[in-house]
């Protein structure tokens, strides 16, 4: 039987109807759902016809993380340590400028400071283990020592990047490969039991931006997240230890992350938190008329805010205090 795939019709206005269904626990809320399969018309369904198992998982409030209540938006500051970075590259190499600027976005209102020592953007080089633990576990130990007020999360795709990183304090994995570039990934993450973000990315970052296509990017990225649940919590890892991100502007083009972005409430289905990364991404510049990715940060806030509209717990960003501002506008006038 071929699969099928509901996605919430998302409304936020604060007068709701009493038979209608919490999105994800949030505020957000719907009475309808778009029905998809592949090969076929979508239809729209009451919420009440949902599968009962699968009407509670786009329902059901998500969290904690790190500790971490997801009743309210999570904002996960971006902190590159490398000198190729497409923002900030060069900016934060020296540990010292690192620490720093961790501490001024925790000040700004981060919860979450993710810490990569390797580049993702399009055409990256690949970065060996030695050079990315130098970047990032210094940067690590610094901000633990210092009893920073929010939680580490390590951006690699290597276990041995992983591992000394959690030893150091972080307390998050995020991997854009989704465990699927290193086999030691895994088993790592089921001996030290961290929370892990798992991300979709087609192909590698030297050519992923490369003429990607997909037969249905929704639902060719939500078939790959499941099943790279799957796999976790098959081998052990328990689902409320997981975060998914669809993984915008990774392997996709600018209308496969319009897309992706449109149907963001699909993904509740899978029964975990969701991470959206799209600050001053490519796409946006694209749409916005912004060359140089610093000059992204209205746009990015736009992306953010109908993410949060469709139920995005954390929001990985550049421009923290920004981000923070604008969502509390959007909370205030729910």
């Amino acid at each position: 039987m071929p699969q099928l795939y509901f996605r919430p019709i998302v409304q936020s206005d604060a007068i709701r109807p009493s038979a209608a269904y919490p999105l994800a626990g949030g505020s957000s809320w719907f009475t309808h759902v778009e029905v998809r399969q592949r090969g076929a018309a979508s239809k729209v369904i009451p919420a009440d016809e949902v599968p009962t198992q699968t009407l509670a998982a786009l329902t059901a409030g998500r969290g904690p993380v790190c500790g971490l209540p997801l009743n309210e938006p999570v904002i996960m500051g971006v902190l590159n340590v490398t000198p190729d970075s497409f923002s900030d590259g060069g900016e934060h190499e020296v540990p010292d400028r690192a620490v720093e600027r961790a501490a001024s976005m925790v000040q700004e209102g981060a919860q979450i400071i993710d810490i990569g020592g390797e580049s993702t953007r399009p055409g990256a080089d690949f970065v060996d283990v030695e050079r990315e633990l130098a970047r990032t576990v210094p940067v690590i130990r610094s901000l633990c020592a210092s009893g920073i007020r929010a939680a580490i999360s390590i951006d690699t795709r290597k276990a041995a990047v992983a591992k000394v990183a959690l030893a150091a304090g972080a307390r998050m994995f995020n991997d854009v490969s989704a465990f699927g570039f290193d086999p030691d990934s895994l088993p790592l993450a089921l001996a030290e039991q961290p929370f892990v973000c798992l991300m979709h990315a087609q192909g590698a970052p030297k050519t992923m931006q490369q003429a990607p296509e997909y037969q249905d990017v929704t639902l060719d990225v939500y078939d790959f997240l499941q099943e790279r649940v799957q796999v976790c919590v098959d081998a052990g890892l328990p689902k409320d230890r997981i975060v998914i991100d669809p993984g915008i502007g990774f392997g996709k083009s600018t209308e496969h992350n319009l897309q992706l972005l449109r149907d963001l409430s699909v993904f509740h289905g899978l029964g975990c938190p969701i991470l959206l990364g799209v600050s001053r991404k490519r796409f946006i510049g694209v749409i916005g008329y912004a060359q140089e990715p610093a000059r992204r940060t209205p746009g990015s806030i736009a992306v953010a805010l109908e993410g949060l509209r469709q139920g995005v717990q954390i929001t990985r960003v550049h421009d923290v205090w920004q981000t923070k501002q604008a969502f509390a506008l959007w909370q205030a006038m729910q």
